[in-house]
């Protein structure tokens, strides 16, 4: 693992996303895929947490779909209609390639991977490639937006919706936006974020892997005390360390349940950075280009804590 090739990682994601969305415009990788299946996506880290948000979207939308930890040892049964998405950037998490050995002849099999020719795709019917490149910097940065956009591609194949070569164009200019300004916002919104007793990051369910990657974020590189939390449940288990600690907050603003958090964080004087959206509660807030839609939050906002994360950890090592 290294901060300056992360750096330059970081960097390339707009090009990245692009030629994403140049690829699926001429091709849907999910063809062979119907509403009837029922899906089981496999990861660990931060491909389950891509895996858990892709799950539940379909599942709103009407479509059989769950997000197993790849090591659980409760692992679904299945039916001759599913298909299990194991979704692994690297092809060679042991857990993932674990739990596909354990559905070997029972079910339809399908790599999601960043790796051509590594072992996920030996133990799989199919791949599909993620087409972040190599990320030289060692951390998963790319490769969790890819993840994202391609799960939202199949959500588009199954049940309609967002033209995704589109959002994905859209995210590539949300990202070069605070790329390019980041030397405007990011000391500040750093000092503010990185207190003495760590750093909490809260989302909306729909976007909750964006609070589990931030956190990571700041947990991989810096080494960093980071957790996630879902805006609406962190009234019932994070409120309490308002109180006693020097609470930090990134807010990854859209969630219904906002008012109640910021009455705490207001009233015990919480530190709180607010993203996506202006909030007067709030320490700083940072918007972007293209924030006012939910998706282009979804497949950019990380970048804030991915930023965050490479400062602090290039200026340690």
């Amino acid at each position: 693992m290294n901060p300056e090739l992360f750096a330059a990682d970081l960097q390339q994601k707009p090009a990245a996303l692009r030629g994403l969305a140049d690829q699926l415009s001429g091709e849907n990788p999910w063809a062979n895929i119907t509403p009837a299946n029922q899906l089981v996506f496999l990861g660990m880290g931060s491909s389950h947490y891509a895996n858990s948000v892709a799950a539940a979207r379909l599942r709103c939308a009407g479509i059989s779909a769950v997000a197993e930890l790849a090591s659980s040892d409760l692992l679904p049964k299945v039916t001759a209609g599913t298909v299990v998405i194991a979704v692994s950037a690297s092809g060679g998490s042991v857990e993932t390639l674990s739990a596909l050995e354990h559905y070997q002849g029972s079910a339809r099999t399908i790599a999601l991977t960043n790796t051509v020719g590594s072992k996920i795709t030996d133990l799989t019917e199919s791949s599909v490639l993620m087409q972040a490149h190599d990320e030289k910097g060692g951390v998963a940065c790319r490769s969790f937006q890819h993840t994202l956009a391609l799960l939202l591609a199949l959500q588009c194949h199954l049940v309609g919706g967002r033209d995704v070569p589109w959002l994905l164009r859209a995210s590539a200019d949300a990202t070069e936006d605070l790329l390019d300004r980041s030397p405007q916002w990011l000391a500040n919104i750093s000092e503010l974020l990185l207190g003495p007793q760590g750093t909490h990051v809260v989302a909306p369910a729909r976007r909750f892997s964006s609070a589990q990657q931030s956190a990571l974020m700041l947990r991989e590189g810096p080494r960093l005390a980071a957790v996630a939390c879902e805006t609406g449940d962190w009234s019932h288990v994070d409120v309490y360390l308002t109180k006693s600690t020097d609470y930090r907050m990134l807010l990854l603003t859209g969630s219904a349940w906002e008012p109640q958090l910021l009455r705490w964080v207001t009233e015990r004087g919480s530190t709180v950075v607010a993203v996506g959206q202006e909030l007067p509660a709030a320490s700083a807030s940072l918007r972007y280009r293209g924030d006012e839609n939910d998706d282009v939050k979804l497949l950019t906002e990380t970048l804030v804590a991915e930023l965050v994360a490479q400062q602090l950890w290039a200026s340690t090592t």
